[in-house]
């Protein structure tokens, strides 16, 4: 067996190889199109490493499809056991070459192929509403300036520029939300998550794509926990201190954060328990311990392949509608 790993560049890669004694067999740098020839060159079976940068796709596709397997290493905590003074490609590429060997890897999850490209979809429409967002308050600051909408011409070609900027994001965002209907509304699971309160069909595409299948969470705090929907810790001697944790999905963390807000506002159940924890601990720690209890049910429905149930063993009194995105059933 030949253990491999790769410092990844955008145009070339360098490349340690070593066998199960610990021994270098091969070094080299290539051109990525090249990368496939180095394999070549080593008979026998295989497995590479690499870092989870932006890059990894065509990688791992290309291996897959000649027989190799590839190892996605998590980078914060690869960076925390294999700290070095001396970091070169050289280098970089060796030490996960022998991280690999002694199976010290901590491993990324690979996004399935077959959901990446929507998985991206959602990802890039997020982040045109950022923009979007960015721009209507860049219009806003131009009306507070002058506290009136009636502006000079540098100001009204300014507003003009704007306005037009929102309108094609907002025609863009609406062309990419339109492209994942035909595939995600008749998703199974897709529909048994449009029937949790708080959740939309947004908000169900985000968390079906960014799951990527929930059997890889062996319990339903796995689950919370990667959602970023625990504290962290910080304590030391008799200090203690809870921080936010960055570790996990930012993109559950926001989903759970958004169907909060509306699962508070529209079921009552939600909301007493909401006003309940909030009057005890703060609204900031009761909206987090809401989100909580929504990932858990979103885990055990997904986990179990069933439709909502209730809320705290109790069924909620006010119903969602059954109309589109909503199919009959959810195996229709």
């Amino acid at each position: 067996m030949y253990y491999s790993g790769i410092d990844l560049h955008t145009d070339n890669s360098y490349i340690t190889t070593q066998d199960e004694t610990g021994s270098v067999v091969q070094h080299q740098r290539m051109v990525n199109e090249k990368v496939l020839d180095y394999f070549h060159s080593l008979s026998g079976p295989h497995v590479v490493v690499v870092e989870s940068t932006s890059g990894w796709y065509w990688l791992n596709d290309l291996l897959q499809e000649n027989g190799i397997e590839l190892v996605l290493a998590h980078a914060k905590y690869l960076k925390a056991i294999a700290y070095a003074k001396v970091k070169t490609d050289k280098v970089d590429s060796q030490t996960l070459a022998t991280l690999l060997r002694q199976n010290l890897i901590p491993r990324a999850h690979k996004i399935s192929r077959e959901l990446r490209g929507f998985r991206d979809t959602m990802r890039l429409r997020l982040r045109l509403v950022q923009q979007r967002t960015a721009c209507l308050r860049r219009i806003d600051r131009i009306a507070v300036k002058f506290n009136t909408t009636a502006v000079s011409d540098p100001y009204r070609f300014q507003l003009w520029v704007l306005h037009h900027t929102r309108d094609s994001f907002t025609s863009q965002i609406l062309a990419l939300e339109k492209s994942l209907h035909p595939v995600l509304i008749p998703n199974d699971d897709v529909q048994h998550l449009l029937g949790v309160p708080g959740i939309g069909k947004l908000t169900a595409f985000t968390l079906y794509l960014e799951i990527d299948g929930i059997e890889r969470f062996a319990t339903d705090k796995h689950f919370v926990s990667y959602c970023r929907l625990v504290p962290a810790a910080d304590n030391s001697n008799r200090h203690q201190r809870h921080r936010s944790s960055n570790d996990g999905n930012k993109y559950l963390k926001i989903a759970f954060t958004e169907a909060v807000v509306h699962a508070i506002q529209y079921y009552p159940e939600f909301k007493s328990f909401y006003h309940r924890l909030a009057r005890r601990s703060g609204q900031a720690v009761a909206r987090t311990v809401v989100a909580k209890e929504l990932a858990k049910i979103v885990y055990y429905i997904l986990k179990n392949n069933v439709a909502y149930r209730g809320f705290k063993g109790q069924p909620i009194s006010r119903q969602k509608s059954m109309q589109w995105p909503r199919l009959p059933s959810p195996n229709a």
